[in-house]
């Protein structure tokens, strides 16, 4: 079964953080991504640039709207995600946790929809 791990942080944290600090911890993640992809239980994992890179795009009632950045009411933004495969929501809760960049954000799991199974269901 695959899940979604999605990497928030908090940037005032992130830049509070001492450059050797914040290198080891990338390091440590690095490590943990290499080995988790080594015995295949992760399948892809990518960061994000900044937030003020970002666009939201929105289209209501025929009309689109674009907006600059990410729309959020948090300080707390999306940094990256990582694909991973897991018997089960526990099992998958555990690897998470072991993502370091818990400690200046937040880590969400999140089950992924088979794409192919909503194909099916949909007739496409």
């Amino acid at each position: 079964m695959k899940f979604v791990v999605l990497i928030y942080s908090d940037p005032e944290l992130l830049d509070a953080m001492p450059p050797t600090e914040f290198n080891e911890t990338m390091r440590g993640c690095l490590a943990y991504a290499d080995d988790q992809r080594h015995k295949g239980r992760l399948v892809d994992s990518q960061m994000l640039q900044g937030a003020s890179t970002a666009k939201s795009i929105r289209v209501r009632n025929g009309r689109q709207v674009v907006v600059d950045g990410p729309f959020t009411e948090t300080k707390e933004l999306l940094a990256g995600f990582n694909l991973i495969e897991a018997a089960d929501m526990d099992e998958a809760m555990e690897m998470a946790s072991h993502f370091p960049w818990a400690t200046v954000g937040c880590i969400e799991v999140r089950p992924v929809l088979d794409t192919d199974i909503m194909r099916r269901r949909v007739g496409a």
